[in-house]
């Protein structure tokens, strides 16, 4: 028997694995469980960003778990990832954490200041659906790109592959709750000036959910 926790920003994010298992997710109660065979999984929506999410999770960290999975969709830096392609987040740094000197930016690891910004993932290859998933790295920001003179800055600076709101954060407060934690996006939208007529969050939506199905299907 597995106890596998599920973290997502919103509920809107995970409407059809609700509906493939029959779930009637409360609105009014953001943490919620149900038996699939002989596994418990657990559904926790944070909110969005990375204060509500460490926040929500702080809260459930003395739970035991066998797998803490953060899932949701992202925006892409790296042209070679699809829209709708879902993609195993296996590092996320917090970007914003740092100085600035001018118009330089002083990384978070060179102030001196203890502690870190970069998380990974703690994964094995445990689950054969995601062991095809690109790995890529992500970043995670209160303030989604979309200046193209910002969006070249933090490519130089951080090389990342994909953004999102929630990542890093998830990593800080989810590597002590399990032995596996992953965190897995699906690509809703090019980092570029905000154009929303060019979003397919409705594809990212469908294979996210997809994938995950099929996640917890193999493990039961």
């Amino acid at each position: 028997m597995k106890q596998i926790l599920i973290v997502s920003a919103t509920s809107q994010e995970l409407a059809p694995f609700f509906q493939h298992f029959g779930v009637a997710f409360n609105p009014n109660q953001n943490f919620q469980s149900f038996k699939h065979h002989q596994n418990t999984i657990s559904i926790l929506i944070t909110g969005v960003g990375m204060v509500n999410t460490a926040f929500e999770l702080g809260k459930h960290w003395q739970s035991s778990f066998d797998s803490v999975l953060n899932v949701g969709i992202a925006g892409a830096f790296k042209r070679d990832i699809s829209l709708g392609e879902c993609v195993f987040v296996a590092q996320d740094v917090l970007a914003e954490m740092g100085a600035e000197d001018g118009d330089d930016f002083i990384f978070y690891k060179d102030l001196n200041l203890g502690g870190s910004n970069e998380y990974s993932a703690k994964y094995q290859q445990q689950f054969p659906v995601l062991n095809g998933l690109k790995k890529v790295k992500g970043i995670t920001v209160n303030k989604v790109h979309g200046s193209e003179t910002n969006i070249q800055k933090n490519i130089q600076l951080f090389n990342a592959d994909v953004e999102s709101m929630e990542g890093a954060a998830f990593y800080r407060a989810g590597l002590h709750m399990a032995p596996i934690v992953v965190q897995i996006r699906s690509i809703s939208n090019r980092i570029e000036k905000r154009d929303k007529s060019k979003w397919q969050i409705p594809l990212a939506i469908q294979n996210l959910n997809q994938l995950l199905i099929q996640l917890i299907e193999q493990s039961a």
